[in-house]
């Protein structure tokens, strides 16, 4: 069984240049600091994305790092918007330290599965950086900096990125950004990459797995392939929910499934999460000897624009032409945010896990050990929100819901 996340985030057509560099480290209390507000932003974009139908699968991770850079750039109220709403509570001089160090975490050897991350700017040829600027990527986001010409061959500058995405995903985000995203009046491209490869640490056996009804609600159920483990797992009862870690080989990441006692009561357990009880229910997870699991195979493939969604969160400057202020990437007063978008897939099956998500923002210019216990039950065969974490550092790489596994 192969286990594969990548997270490719196409980020920033902004105006800015970089070359290749080293993470810096960062004191551990600024780590924490970096990984607990990025949690909190995950558990806040999850609550607005939720209102959609259907499935949901995104990376708060991906979305997180590519914003940061963004953020380094960004100066007065628009960069105080930007750091309320991404839940940034270090000073800038901290905080791109310390995501450095996470990253580096990141990117260090592991043991049983693959972990990587990259990062990647391209600029408009000829156009002036802050000097300060393309140091704070080059030294703490380790980009790599390319030149393109945006203004007259856009065509051939969004190929080239999308050629580097599919490289660093292993061909799993193709075309990420689409025809027309960049103009003439983009100056930065700035992509990062996240790739993760292993297995489950106990694999569920492909025999076990059968055809069976998933209650999509009390009065609707349709045929999805179940699968079937029994053994000890990390648990929590709720009491209108459980909660069950279901580990990847090393232990170093699991998937951690919240799903609600009553087949209707995803609505009801996705309206009471918030950063605090996600993160305290995380640590109140605890070893069972025995536990009966039933969990779908799914596969999803979701995308979606996050303009709008950002700026309702709280960050509407960054999107205005006229009052965005990014001085801290130029000293021209000419640039703004004018999309987001994301992309993001996901196979869940008796091997593992394979997933890839994709980030782009564009910036243009304006004109313990229990004793024995029964068995517990946990059957997923109605909808329930996961996530994937980070185990080490408690930081959520990927965040999402199923509804339908057939969908």
């Amino acid at each position: 069984m192969r286990l594969q996340i990548f997270s490719a985030i196409a980020l920033l057509w902004v105006q800015a240049a970089v070359s290749k560099g080293q993470m810096q480290p960062a004191p551990n209390p600024d780590k924490t600091a970096v990984v607990d507000g990025s949690n909190a932003f995950a558990v806040a974009l999850y609550g607005q994305l939720r209102n959609g139908p259907g499935n949901l699968f995104f990376s708060p991770e991906s979305i997180s790092i590519a914003l940061a850079m963004t953020y380094a750039g960004a100066r007065g109220p628009t960069a105080a918007e930007m750091a309320r709403t991404l839940d940034f509570t270090l000073p800038p001089d901290r905080l791109a330290p310390a995501m450095g160090a996470l990253l580096g975490d990141l990117n260090a050897a592991h043991s049983g599965y693959q972990l990587h991350v990259a990062n990647g700017l391209w600029a408009q040829q000829g156009y002036v950086f802050l000097p300060g600027f393309l140091s704070v990527m080059r030294n703490d986001y380790g980009a790599g900096f390319n030149e393109v010409d945006f203004e007259t061959a856009t065509e051939a500058a969004r190929e080239t990125i999308n050629r580097w995405v599919e490289l660093q995903t292993n061909d799993r985000i193709q075309n990420l950004i689409a025809p027309g995203v960049l103009s003439r009046e983009t100056r930065l491209a700035l992509v990062n990459a996240i790739y993760f490869k292993g297995d489950w640490q106990t694999q569920f056996e492909k025999a076990q797995t059968k055809e069976e009804e998933f209650h999509v609600s009390a009065a609707q159920a349709t045929k999805a392939p179940l699968m079937h483990s029994e053994r000890g797992f990390n648990y929590l009862d709720g009491g209108t929910f459980q909660a069950l870690e279901i580990p990847y080989k090393s232990g170093e990441l699991s998937m951690i499934v919240f799903l609600p006692n009553a087949v209707d009561g995803l609505q009801a357990m996705e309206q009471a999460m918030t950063a605090s009880n996600t993160k305290q229910r995380m640590t109140q997870l605890r070893p069972a000897s025995k536990v009966v699991l039933t969990l779908p195979k799914f596969k999803m493939t979701q995308q979606f624009g996050l303009s709008s969604t950002l700026a309702a969160m709280g960050m509407p400057l960054a999107f205005d032409k006229r009052a965005a202020d990014f001085n801290g990437m130029t000293e021209k007063r000419e640039l703004y945010i004018s999309a987001v978008i994301h992309k993001a897939y996901i196979d869940v099956n008796e091997e593992g896990t394979e997933a890839a998500a994709a980030t782009g923002v564009v910036i243009s210019r304006a004109l313990a050990v229990q004793r024995p216990q029964p068995p517990i039950v946990f059957r997923a065969d109605h909808p329930f929100v996961f996530l994937i974490r980070d185990n080490r550092s408690g930081s959520i790489l990927f965040m999402g819901r199923v509804t339908d596994p057939t969908k």
